[in-house]
């Protein structure tokens, strides 16, 4: 029986490889969040020589992503936070049966690149941490913006947060405060964090407050290259990719 289920594994990988390998070669538009941007460009190479296809990318706050599909945007994938994915869906625009969950993400803290490292071991020193800061960058109109906004919030420190905010309107600015020491902390999802040159992670959220991003992938309903667009989201969901999933500070 073992036998038996391992051959079906490997035939139906293999035959996600030959799908790819044998559809028409065709360029794949990806509109993508930025919350998983590191973890497909590191395997889109590795796709496009196995299937022969060409990925394009488009990279923004998934909020920002919306609004372009909306507007009429083309793309075959998009890769949004669940509740945009499903009013598309609701809306007709993503193909329901396509909706697929990649990865999720953790909110942490970004520093200057060999700053001391902010105490986070607790809620109690976590909450200190944001009140002794100088100055705290984060992107209001992004999943982590917002997720932030309502743990402050919910700790009874928005307002003295709020006082010192440097916002931003998207995670490269973040970076681009926290790298230039504009900003003593910055707030994103720990994958948004780890390739910056020039910042580290000081340390993601204390458990109790700690809130996760989901990033799920759906096929555009009208889009003319389904076959490849369907092997690009299962080559993400490849149990043998998972370790790079998790080098970017992702998790299944």
């Amino acid at each position: 029986m073992r036998i038996l289920r391992a051959f079906t594994v490997c035939f139906s990988i293999a035959a996600i490889w030959l799908l790819g390998a044998n559809a028409r070669a065709d360029e794949i538009r990806v509109l993508s969040s930025v919350g998983i941007r590191a973890v497909v460009e590191e395997l889109a190479p590795e796709f496009e020589r196995r299937t022969g296809h060409d990925l394009t990318f488009v990279f923004d706050l998934a909020s920002a992503l919306k609004t372009k599909i909306d507007a009429g945007e083309p793309f075959d994938v998009a890769i949004l936070t669940p509740p945009l994915l499903d009013d598309l869906i609701a809306k007709g625009t993503v193909a329901r049966d396509t909706r697929s969950a990649i990865a999720r993400v953790g909110l942490g803290l970004m520093i200057r690149a060999g700053a001391p490292k902010p105490n986070v071991s607790s809620v109690d020193a976590f909450k200190r941490t944001l009140l002794d800061a100088s100055s705290v960058s984060y992107a209001p109109a992004g999943a982590s913006g917002i997720a932030f906004v309502a743990i402050i919030e919910r700790l009874g420190i928005a307002a003295e947060v709020a006082a010192k905010a440097k916002l931003a309107a998207s995670g490269d600015a973040v970076a681009a405060n926290v790298t230039s020491g504009s900003a003593e902390i910055g707030v994103l999802p720990v994958s948004e964090i780890l390739p910056v040159a020039g910042a580290e992670l000081g340390g993601v959220f204390p458990a109790d407050v700690q809130t996760y991003v989901v990033m799920v992938a759906g096929l555009a309903s009208r889009t003319e290259e389904s076959a490849g667009a369907q092997a690009f989201v299962e080559f993400l969901l490849a149990p043998e990719n998972s370790p790079v999933v998790a080098a970017k500070g992702m998790e299944r």
